[in-house]
């Protein structure tokens, strides 16, 4: 079954030449393809998937970006793929992630296929968040998986990242939870959580760029989303000291308890 068995990750992305080629290599040496969604970036973000063509990525296409950042609409065309592309499984990421079986004694398309053969059809992660430190506050640059060690489980509600299922007969929904959970009749969601590591931001410049400079879509944001995200401003952006978070040994060493429930970046933001 195991070799017949596709999956692929569904990417959108905008100025993401600092993550794009990991996270295409992460997928692939997990067996898994990479589906990307350019929202019309202006860096090399399209350049360097190109050269991944026949070794990790399955497509590429251009969403338009008319201005902001729709959200809505992606996750909108991310369904759509989810009934249209030929594969078995599917996850909804992002660059700045890099989702982990349980342990690194398989794959995470072979735990997704055990998953499946035991008769469930979708799988959550339980978040852990690594960011830059007062210590060590610069990690945009290439190696910031290398440098970038220290973290904590982040968990506002559960399930927070139900975003890997088997393909359904019918449309799947993304939308309605901002595509921390899929929704589909039937869902069957595997009793045990896969973990995954989440770059939150890699400088406090980094942050500023991908945050502050953002321009949210004025509908999404008057409809509720984006929230703090559109709140903050560059006055709110502050580091902690790595002696607060926990220090990266390996992949399943990875402590996932007591878990914050916000996000420290977004704490002092008042919407």
């Amino acid at each position: 079954m195991l070799a017949t068995v596709r999956v692929v990750a569904l990417l959108a992305a905008y100025d993401e030449e600092r993550f794009i080629a990991n996270c295409i290599e992460h997928h692939a040496a997990h067996g898994i393809e990479t589906y990307l969604i350019d929202n019309e970036s202006t860096d090399a973000t399209v350049e360097i998937a190109e050269r991944y063509r026949g070794r990790g990525l399955a497509g590429l296409e251009t969403f338009p970006r008319s201005g902001s950042y729709r959200w809505l609409g992606l996750l909108a065309r991310k369904a759509e793929l989810a009934s249209t592309l030929e594969a078995d499984w599917f996850l909804h990421v992002d660059a700045d992630e890099l989702r982990l079986p349980p342990h690194s004694r398989v794959t995470l398309r072979e735990a997704l296929v055990a998953a499946d053969r035991e008769g469930y059809n979708a799988v959550n992660f339980l978040e852990l968040t690594f960011v830059p430190t007062l210590e060590e506050p610069v990690h945009d640059h290439p190696r910031y998986v290398e440098t970038m060690r220290r973290y904590y489980a982040f968990l506002p509600v559960f399930p927070h990242r139900l975003n890997a299922w088997k393909r359904q007969d019918g449309p799947v929904d993304l939308v309605t939870h901002g595509g921390h959970r899929v929704e589909f009749p039937g869902l069957r969601m595997y009793p045990e959580s896969f973990p995954m590591r989440h770059y939150l931001f890699l400088s406090v410049e980094h942050a500023k760029r991908k945050y502050v400079e953002r321009r949210y879509d004025a509908a999404e944001v008057e409809g509720g989303w984006h929230r703090k995200r559109a709140a903050l401003r560059e006055e709110d952006l502050a580091l902690v000291s790595g002696s607060e978070l926990r220090e990266f040994v390996s992949d399943d060493l990875l402590d996932t308890s007591d878990p914050l429930t916000e996000h420290p970046l977004f704490a002092g933001v008042r919407v």
